[in-house]
């Protein structure tokens, strides 16, 4: 098998689900930038650390790409890594990559 294990873990957890959801919201996101919109849209009170390492695993699954400007780090969402899913378990009425 490949990467699967590696995005299964990523996106089970519900923290990591949000992040995903606030880079599609609006890409390319420094960390300080997400905690803050963590915190102000959807009340979570974690630490820079504890996003940090969500974005970590999201990093290695695949689904999250970075970029270093100067010394800023920008977090763009990748979602091809999802297309593993889709490929195992077609949606009804697609026909699966080969």
């Amino acid at each position: 098998m490949d990467a699967e294990p590696d995005l299964y873990k990523a996106i089970s957890d519900a923290t990591r689900r949000v992040i995903l959801d606030e880079l599609t919201d609006r890409d390319g996101q420094t960390l300080f930038e997400i905690c803050g919109r963590l915190t102000m849209k959807h009340g979570l009170a974690s630490s820079r650390q504890a996003i940090s390492q969500h974005l970590a695993v999201l990093e290695q699954a695949g689904l999250v790409r970075t970029r270093r400007q100067g010394r800023f780090k920008f977090h763009h969402l990748d979602t091809s890594p999802l297309r593993s899913i889709v490929d195992r378990w077609p949606i009804d009425g697609e026909v699966p990559n080969p």
